[in-house]
């Protein structure tokens, strides 16, 4: 196949990029926003319809970018918020409506949620809201394509790789390596299913 993985040069993307061109079955497009065999900004249609001309069809595309805003809500503005859905939220979905059209028949895109959704935490309202919406999206989303279209997510608890980063949010966390997050990626991938959402670690 054929595989745009987005966010390539994240923990998670690195990964399933990793995981996916293992012994040369899959052809692996890494792409990412400062670095990759292709530069993308999600939050831009412009930018996004660029790469998909210049890859033209694909069989199947990986969202694992966008950030989130951790902050305390009684210190969020709306214009925070709503930032923070631009990068995470609709920077996924804008792939996802763009993206399909270059898909071959039978392809699939699956997208990357996150554990607040499930387990709020302190400062994770966006967070919680952002990855809320992309299930939604999928979910729904799912109900409508066709061709043999599908689209799933991802969604893991915090990664070992990144608990530097955000370990502090996540207190009494048991991390999750990345590789295993990969693996649920692989079945979105090569699997049979649509509209699900895969939780690792959770």
């Amino acid at each position: 196949m054929n595989i745009v993985v987005i966010g390539a040069g994240g923990d998670v993307g690195r990964s399933v990029a990793d995981e996916l061109a293992r012994n040369g079955k899959h052809e692996v497009i890494r792409v990412g926003r400062t670095r990759g065999d292709h530069l993308v900004d999600i939050t831009s249609d412009d930018s996004v319809s660029a790469l998909f001309d210049q890859l033209g069809s694909v069989d199947a595309i990986v969202v694992a970018a966008g950030n989130v805003i951790l902050a305390p809500v009684e210190k969020m503005t709306p214009a925070d918020f709503l930032r923070g859905l631009q990068d995470k939220l609709l920077s996924q979905v804008r792939v996802a409506l763009i993206g399909q059209h270059y898909l071959s028949d039978g392809g699939s895109i699956t997208l990357t949620s996150g554990i607040a959704v499930d387990d709020p935490i302190a400062q994770g309202s966006h967070a919680a809201a952002s990855n809320a919406g992309i299930e939604g999206f999928v979910q729904a989303a799912a109900c409508d394509f066709r061709r043999g279209l599908r689209i799933n997510a991802v969604s893991p608890t915090v990664l070992i790789e990144s608990l530097n980063r955000f370990g502090p949010f996540f207190p009494g966390y048991e991390g999750v390596p990345a590789a295993s997050v990969a693996m649920a990626y692989r079945r979105s991938i090569e699997g049979v299913h649509t509209g699900r959402v895969y939780r690792v670690g959770h």
